[in-house]
């Protein structure tokens, strides 16, 4: 590479376009061949359960914990139909009551409720009771203790599923995957030479103005394999991460040294394109609005690593404050970098001086000690 290649930029924007190094394994692999991913861009997990043991025990054991996971119209259906089915219960129950007493035949009799001659003003009465203090035209009469012990349940029922709903909604409102959707990686990782050393990079962004003010980050290498026989195992390695704990005031980049150790080592642009493995990583913080747990997670392919280049600079430093062009968040620029991997080019590099004097005194004070 020239010299005047350095100050010539070329941006890409990795967000719509896909640039990778395009090695012996991607022109065997068809369209109908395409690699499954262990976990999509939005950090969901491709899995089905079949025949799980006691799956709906699972599901009712948890019952609060499923509701506040259901959609939203799911659950907006369940709870009207506890109301209405509530309300249908208690009035059938009220409509035997009169009709026992024979409220409905004799109007001259005084009745169990008052103004209750019919499963219409039954099921009245019965959402009055349920969803007001007070009773207007119909009203219960101390005549039958029955019918003020049924008034009595359904009043404590309403506090109960009035409790639930509200809870229920609650949750659902300030569920932690909505948080943590204002929080996002880049789409792509890049490799690039850092002090010297080849590192994997990639961005992470908090959008919100109420800042994340700390939070760790994590890394782990996914690879599934399947094996001849047919049985699919999966094995997980973790990742080093350079300043794993991050204030996230401004977008920040997370950078993994390929150095000796690490799972990616051996790997140069030709030899990654190869490789079938998912990067999965994830950042975990708490909310400062709400004090909730948080946690965001996405992962990346081979196909989504860029060999050689960087990610484009979107903080400038103002007068009086940090301005951050997020439009430049997915972007990359080309950048010199070994085309190499990093074992290849710690093979071709002389060892630093204070090793080779580290050594030399080593094999001086060995010499002195055997003499």
């Amino acid at each position: 590479m020239s010299p005047g290649m350095d100050q010539q930029q070329c941006i890409i924007d990795t967000q719509h376009i896909t640039t990778h190094t395009m090695g012996r394994g991607d022109l065997g692999r068809g369209e109908g061949e395409k690699k499954l991913r262990y976990m999509l861009k939005d950090g969901s997990c491709p899995v089905v359960f079949h025949q799980s043991p006691g799956q709906w025990s699972f599901f009712l054991a948890d019952i609060f914990t499923t509701l506040v996971e259901l959609r939203w119209r799911v659950m907006l259906l369940i709870f009207c139909l506890s109301y209405i089915l509530s309300w249908l219960f208690f009035s059938i129950l009220y409509f035997l009551i009169a009709y026992v007493h024979k409220d409905l035949e004799d109007h001259d009799t005084a009745p169990c409720v008052a103004n209750v001659r019919s499963f219409t003003s039954a099921f009245l009465y019965s959402m009055s009771t349920q969803a007001t203090i007070g009773y207007g035209f119909r009203v219960m009469t101390e005549n039958c203790m029955v019918a003020i012990v049924v008034v009595t349940i359904q009043a404590l029922m309403s506090c109960f599923i009035d409790t639930i709903v509200i809870g229920i909604t609650v949750a659902k409102m300030a569920c932690a995957s909505k948080r943590a959707q204002t929080v996002g990686f880049s789409s792509s990782a890049v490799v690039n030479a850092r002090n010297g050393a080849l590192c994997l990079v990639w961005r992470i962004a908090d959008f919100r103005r109420n800042h994340i003010l700390e939070g760790t980050a994590r890394a782990q290498l996914v690879r599934p394999t399947k094996h001849p026989s047919g049985m699919i195992s999966v094995t997980y390695q973790d990742l080093d991460i350079q300043s794993r704990h991050l204030i996230l005031a401004t977008p920040a980049s997370i950078v993994h040294k390929l150095e000796p150790g690490s799972p990616l080592y051996s790997l140069g642009p030709d030899s990654l394109a190869e490789e079938d493995f998912d990067l999965v990583v994830s950042f975990t913080y708490t909310g400062d609005s709400t004090g909730i747990l948080h946690q965001t997670r996405t992962s990346y392919t081979p196909a989504d690593i860029r060999w050689g280049q960087r990610f484009q600079d979107m903080v400038q430093v103002g007068r009086r404050q940090y301005k951050v062009d997020y439009a430049l968040f997915h972007q990359t620029t080309w950048v010199q970098t070994p085309m190499v991997s990093a074992q290849e080019g710690d093979r071709g590099r002389p060892p630093p001086t204070d090793s080779i004097i580290l050594n030399h005194v080593l094999i001086q004070s060995a010499s002195h000690s055997t003499l």
